[in-house]
């Protein structure tokens, strides 16, 4: 049975999850909610410099985090939080059903053709002091347990990889995600990374 983003946002409950961490720590993953604001905008505004770097956020403040929970259900965009046990956001999920033109005709023209029925965007990013904690792989277990539900098939990475960033490309290589494509933007060149879940699966 193919799930909506209505029945996310109506039964968060459902989506949620307990991870426990390598050093013991438990955190939750569960859908944004419209009352999150405070709490998210916390999380933005903790992001270092060179965390947001690596994000694609149009702020870091309050605005930014109301901006995000009033648009539950309402476009191409379902976001996932990590909540530590002090309900502290420490982590957030960007998925995107959507594609820009620009994504669209890059990968065509490196050889993949995008068919939006099946594949969607990922986007994750994560407090500064739970990067490199193994926390990225466990959640990405039910990353993909999701994109099944909505039944797609192929993730790409929501604006690439920055070509220097070799931890992230680990990360990517080591759930699955294989690469195809470059591109420069603001002068700094990119990688396209696609992942079929078959490929997760069977990793």
């Amino acid at each position: 049975m193919i799930i909506t983003m209505t029945e996310v946002a109506n039964n968060p409950n459902t989506f949620t999850r307990v991870i426990q961490l390598n050093n013991g720590e438990k955190v939750i993953f569960r859908p944004l909610l419209s009352t999150d604001p405070n709490n998210l905008a916390f999380f933005l505004k903790g992001l270092s410099k060179e965390t947001r770097k690596l994000s694609t956020f149009d702020g870091y403040d309050f605005n930014t985090a109301k901006e995000l929970c009033n648009a539950i259900n309402m476009y191409d965009k379902l976001r996932f939080v990590i909540e530590n046990e002090s309900n502290v956001i420490v982590g957030l999920i960007e998925l995107s059903f959507g594609f820009p033109e620009s994504d669209l005709k890059r990968y065509s023209q490196a050889g993949h053709i995008i068919n939006p029925e099946t594949t969607l965007r990922f986007g994750p990013t994560l407090a500064d002091n739970y990067q490199n904690i193994g926390l990225g792989s466990k959640v990405f277990s039910y990353i993909v347990e999701i994109v099944k539900q909505f039944g797609k098939q192929n993730i790409i990475l929501w604006g690439g990889v920055l070509e220097d960033n070799k931890r992230a490309i680990h990360y990517y290589e080591k759930q699955g995600f294989r690469i195809v494509g470059t591109f420069t933007n603001n002068h700094i060149k990119h990688l396209d990374m696609m992942l079929n879940i078959n490929d997760y699966l069977h990793n």
